[in-house]
């Protein structure tokens, strides 16, 4: 009876015990001071397909990718990780006591470490703190650490944990960065060969690079291989292929696509961890080639930008800032040109001539006179030096002439033009003051950007998407800036300019300009679908000699359409309120025009009574006789387009014969009213 008391004693004392351990035991697991686990992640910036564009290192300059989510890992190669490192990963609680017993016998039987007893959990914690794991006390804390990690997270967690701290070699951390800097790819789908290489890697991540030590990441390789086919994960036949396969020779170098818009939306949201924009990666790859290759062309110093959009959504699909974003100092590639504020030479034309069709001051075959015409003290004058006289709204576009648009600008108002781009949505900038007649000419300043916005509401029927280039950014519209019939009238004429050589024509409604002293060479253009702005010149605004934006900038615009689809989709039919008509069938005070209060001023336009149009004179003495009625004086006289006579007030002058052959002499009035005679002088 004795015994059998001293037996139950002992038993309950050892009972005991065990709960007593097992309660210090757990005491001392639920005090365990966890490390962080919301590690820092590489900020990226991802295409509108998920595409990887751009990813920024830690602070401690790793890649560390956030793991991506179920379904994005490849399930071979979890399997196979699962298989190779910890098989009972689902049934343990942080510590595998078989693998570890395991590992200590081997230990001691061969005097040294054989295999490892750590589980998955335990090698992350070992990643979160950065410890060692040769030592006991080493391993004590991440047995501490690994079972207070299953207690508070679930077994995917630790898993992705796993994926997204494991060192890969060099400056990567995690799955992502692993297969992008040794596969070009993302980890969704891996061949055995490269599931294995994955899998060795991180137990000797330097020592097993495959670019620095091939020999060793082999024989990691085929280690993995041979425990797979060991235990059924892998074929015979699928683990001997996979033993063949090359290894990467180098580690690729990540997206660098986009990067300044990258930049941009870092600095607006810093905190945001992904960043998703509409951009598309392909595309942005092959504007990226383009720019480069055209700024190479153009000189050591040019630098040049390109913004694509789908005027249908307002949505950016490409947007390169610069030939280089670094190791080109020259062109000073870090400066986003996209963005940059530049005069916008004569882009801004066609904007006027669509509100002077909307205000009833011209029609596109409305005759209007380019000729010598002074505002005050501002006396503007064409590129070249020439005037054509009377031609066509629709000529004097697709010529780009000066005199023109700067008429019209003066009757709309340059506040209305003002207004009209910032109804448009682009945001003009005066260097001071108030707006004058040059903002026709490029006097303001305005961005490749707002040149692709408001182009982008000219190709929309005169009102359009405002431009995004944030997937999540709502689809905002911009006022109506001008008329649906307005703007297909635009479009009708500018698909009328002569292309670039080889390239199509009536293709693209497109617009060139070149600003003042050759410091910018604009292309904009677009079709039923997209609108493509190109820029190009120095970045620190210094000129380009010889730099146009018909010869420069023009042929990359063509180019660019053509590396974005195969074919250019068609121009809109014409509204039903659009007045189609020629010059003879216009109203009368639409067949030409006639500045704003000039019937006022003027008591009819001049006209050149002698030499009668169509005349055949003699040389005579190198002088020829004009004679003139009606008009205001001050008069000027061109012959050929070049003014030969100014500030004249009599009417009957000589001037400097134009010499043998046909002239065209031209009278201007004060109120820029004219008459021309075709004459023949033998």
């Amino acid at each position: 009876m004795a015994r059998a008391a001293r037996g139950f004693f002992a038993l309950a004392l050892l009972l005991y015990s065990a709960a007593a351990l097992r309660d210090a035991g757990d005491a001392w697991v639920a005090a365990t001071d966890l490390p962080v686990v919301l590690s820092e992640t590489s900020v990226e910036m991802r295409d509108r397909d998920g595409v990887l564009l751009r990813a920024y290192p830690v602070a401690d300059g790793l890649m560390r990718l956030a793991a991506p989510p179920a379904g994005g890992v490849d399930a071979r190669y979890l399997a196979m990780l699962l298989a190779y490192e910890d098989k009972r990963f689902r049934r343990h609680h942080g510590v595998d006591p078989l693998a570890m017993g395991r590992a200590v016998a081997q230990a001691l039987w061969n005097g040294r470490a054989v295999s490892g007893g750590s589980t998955l959990t335990m090698q992350v914690a070992r990643l979160l703190e950065d410890g060692g794991t040769g030592r006991w006390a080493g391993k004590l804390r991440q047995i501490r650490v690994a079972l207070a990690l299953e207690r508070r997270l679930d077994k995917d967690r630790i898993l992705t944990l796993y994926l997204t701290h494991a060192p890969f070699g060099g400056h990567l951390e995690g799955i992502r960065a692993a297969t992008l800097a040794w596969f070009g790819k993302e980890p969704a789908r891996l061949t055995p060969a490269e599931a294995a290489l994955l899998i060795a890697l991180p137990q000797s991540p330097e020592t097993r690079r495959p670019d620095r030590h091939p020999q060793a990441a082999r024989a990691g390789r085929a280690r993995v291989l041979a425990r797979m086919q060991a235990r059924g994960v892998l074929t015979a036949e699928q683990a001997a292929t996979a033993a063949r396969a090359p290894l990467p020779q180098a580690m690729r170098p990540f997206p660098l696509l986009a990067p300044h818009l990258a930049d941009a939306l870092r600095a607006a949201d810093p905190l945001a961890p992904r960043h998703d924009v509409t951009l598309e990666a392909g595309l942005q790859a092959r504007m990226e080639a383009l720019v480069e290759e055209a700024a190479r062309k153009a000189g050591p110093r040019v630098s040049a930008a390109l913004l694509i959009a789908d005027h249908r959504s307002g949505e950016i699909l490409a947007a390169v800032g610069s030939p280089a974003y670094a190791g080109a100092e020259r062109r000073q590639g870090f400066v986003d040109m996209t963005r940059a504020l530049r005069s916008p030479g004569s882009t801004l034309k066609p904007l006027v001539y669509g509100l002077a069709f909307d205000q009833g001051l011209v029609h596109p075959e409305t005759l209007i006179r380019d000729g010598p015409v002074m505002f005050g003290r501002y006396a503007p004058h064409n590129f070249d030096g020439q005037f054509r006289g009377d031609v066509p709204v629709r000529a004097a576009l697709q010529m780009s002439l000066n005199i023109p648009v700067v008429k019209l600008t003066n009757d709309l108002g340059p506040a209305r033009v003002m207004g009209a781009l910032r109804r448009a949505e682009a945001h003009p900038r005066l260097p001071g003051g108030a707006p004058g007649l040059a903002i026709a000419l490029g006097g303001v300043g305005t961005s490749l950007r707002d040149l692709v916005q408001l182009y982008t509401v000219i190709a929309g029927g005169g009102q359009g998407p405002v431009l995004r280039d944030r997937l999540e950014a709502p689809r905002a519209e911009t006022a109506r800036v001008i008329s649906a019939a307005a703007a297909w009238q635009l479009g009708d004429i500018l698909r009328g300019l002569a292309p670039p050589p080889g390239a199509p024509a009536h293709a693209l409604a497109y617009k060139t300009g070149t600003s003042y002293g050759h410091r910018d060479a604009w292309a904009v253009g677009f079709d039923g679908g997209h609108v493509i702005g190109v820029w190009m010149g120095r970045a620190d605004g210094t000129p380009v000699p010889g730099a146009f934006g018909g010869d420069l900038a023009a042929p990359v615009l063509f180019e660019a359409f053509g590396r974005l689809k195969a074919e250019i989709e068609p121009l809109p039919a014409p509204p039903p309120e659009t007045l189609i008509l020629g010059t003879a069938e216009l109203p009368p005070p639409l067949r030409r025009y006639r500045p704003r209060g000039a019937a006022l001023t003027a008591t009819g336009g001049p006209m050149l009574t002698f030499p009668p149009d169509g005349a055949r004179l003699a040389l005579g003495d190198g002088r020829l006789t004009l004679k003139l009625n009606g008009g205001a004086a001050p008069f000027t006289v061109l012959a050929n387009g070049a003014p030969v006579a100014t500030a004249l007030r009599a009417r009957e002058v000589d001037i400097p014969s134009p010499g043998r052959g046909f002239s065209t002499l031209v009278v201007v009035d004060r109120d820029g009213l004219s008459d021309r005679v075709s004459v023949e002088l033998e």
